[in-house]
């Protein structure tokens, strides 16, 4: 599976976040080296990877919350 690699800049695009806001406030507490973005070579630049977040938003895989009943059944909420 291919992955788009995107700067700071390109995310908050996407996003509709301020590039300071992620730098500040999401990277490292939301946005997690190694899941969502990488350093390239070992350097300062940070690319991030738009599969994963976009996977974490709820854009690709919505997440059902469902609760398992006696009777095999399951209540949605």
């Amino acid at each position: 599976m291919a992955q788009t690699y995107l700067t700071t800049d390109e995310l908050s695009s996407r996003i509709k976040y301020d590039s300071r806001t992620i730098r500040e406030r999401l990277k490292d507490s939301v946005l997690l080296e190694g899941v969502h973005y990488i350093r390239p070579f070992g350097g300062r630049k940070i690319l991030f990877i738009w599969e994963k977040i976009e996977e974490d938003m709820g854009g690709i895989h919505p997440q059902v919350f469902a609760i398992p009943m006696a009777n095999g059944g399951v209540c949605h909420g």
